[in-house]
């Protein structure tokens, strides 16, 4: 587990170093709203991080996922003067944002008490495992990856906007970069809507009592998309801050760039979440080791 925590932090600084070394280094004007974006990032991080530890419920970071990046995207686009480019990127985000947060908000995530709310079961796994179960080491894994890998990272998928100011005039390929992203997002709401009926008619089913159809004996949603893929909603996910920084390919005329930095530790970072999840249904469900080895983990092949 610490070796994986170590890895994560090590990447969040390797990373950034060699993107910025292969890129043009930031103007001033983008480095001055990095530095705003900075400040906005530090106290979120610390809020949550103070929060959690008060509460302890961990899933404070969860409720800011889908909300913050369009604060992010927003600032950049009014410092920007509302670059056309930015702008486009703002919509596309806030359309993001908005589906990812009621999809959230029908699970429990959101409370009128705030620092309440559903928590995300792993947290609850994580902090029974020997290496976790000390108090001050549960503590430092929150405030370490939780709370500020986790909030850094939001921050950085949003990178390709900043990289985009001042860049060339938009065109056909930033139209099309967003109908693609729209169309990612679509794919996203059906994955979480098909999880959250199935979820939800498993409950009636066990509720009624009496003999429980074979779709919902197994335990975990295993048609439609989830026939495909066994994570389409990761995956979606992931595409989406994949396709989001080729809009700073379309500004600057690069494929590599220094805003490239969220894709990829969004990438490794849903490849371990994916992994863990994995575990805790195969432990959970007699027949998820079949489904896994017949089901593709983010690709229909």
């Amino acid at each position: 587990m610490w070796k994986t925590v170590l890895a994560l932090l090590i990447t969040i600084i390797v990373i950034p170093v060699l993107a910025f070394i292969i890129d043009e280094p930031p103007t001033s004007f983008q480095q001055e709203i990095l530095n705003d974006l900075a400040v906005v990032y530090l106290a979120a991080a610390m809020l949550c991080f103070v929060v959690s530890t008060i509460s302890k419920n961990y899933s404070q970071v969860d409720k800011l996922w889908s909300l913050i990046p369009l604060a992010y995207v927003w600032m950049t686009a009014v410092k920007s003067g509302f670059e056309p480019r930015i702008v486009l990127m703002a919509l596309v985000v806030t359309v993001w944002g908005l589906r990812l947060s009621y999809n959230f908000s029908r699970r429990g995530g959101y409370s009128i008490r705030f620092w309440t709310g559903e928590e995300d079961y792993r947290w609850a796994v994580l902090r029974a495992k020997p290496e976790l179960s000390a108090k001050w080491r549960w503590m430092l894994f929150n405030l370490l990856f939780i709370s500020f890998y986790q909030m850094g990272l939001i921050l950085l998928i949003t990178l390709p906007a900043v990289r985009s100011l001042g860049g060339s005039s938009m065109g056909w390929v930033d139209y099309l970069i967003a109908a693609l992203l729209l169309g990612i997002v679509v794919l996203e709401t059906i994955a979480d809507q098909q999880q959250w009926k199935y979820h939800k008619e498993k409950r009636k089913a066990m509720e009624a009592g009496g003999d429980i159809p074979e779709k919902y004996r197994k335990g975990f949603v295993h048609t439609g998309l989830w026939g495909k893929m066994r994570h389409p909603n990761y995956a979606a996910e992931q595409a989406v801050w994949i396709v989001f920084y080729f809009f700073s390919v379309s500004a600057t005329g690069n494929w590599l760039n220094w805003s490239v930095i969220g894709a990829i530790l969004l990438v490794l970072l849903f490849w371990g979440s994916s992994n863990f999840s994995e575990s805790i249904s195969a432990g959970k469900y007699p027949d998820y080791k079949e489904y896994r080895k017949r089901v593709p983990r983010f690709f229909p092949f």
